[in-house]
């Protein structure tokens, strides 16, 4: 996962939690691309103070994140949710097909029950 990627995840998940004016200088650096001196001119505060901000909110954000996993749990169950559609496709194709084996199509059922039941037991 692209570092970008994850520091949206994780404010995404997480950005709630931080105070008013962290979440000022997160937004500004990481969602408007806003430089450490742009938003220190704009906040009145020093290039140093911004950057110490982040590297809290960054911090905080990793924190919260190993504590409760909420990003890594929904990354797992986006995989599950596209392999139970991978799934469902390969059996409306075999459907197309004449003389597709029913095999083929039992198990991929199977496959998408046991998928359903591991994003239910996250859940």
């Amino acid at each position: 996962m692209s570092n970008i990627f994850k520091k949206t995840l994780l404010y995404d998940f997480y950005g709630e939690l931080l105070t008013k004016h962290q979440k000022e200088i997160y937004e500004l650096y990481h969602l408007n691309d806003f430089s450490l001196g742009e938003i220190s001119e704009q906040l009145k505060i020093s290039r140093q103070g911004v950057h110490d901000t982040l590297k809290r909110c960054e911090k905080q954000l990793e924190n919260y994140e190993n504590k409760l996993q909420l990003v890594d749990k929904f990354l797992i169950n986006k995989q599950n949710v596209e392999k139970i559609y991978n799934y469902a496709s390969e059996i409306l194709d075999s459907f197309n097909e004449d003389k597709q084996s029913q095999e083929i199509v039992a198990n991929r059922i199977v496959s998408i029950q046991e998928t359903c039941n591991r994003i239910l037991e996250d859940l």
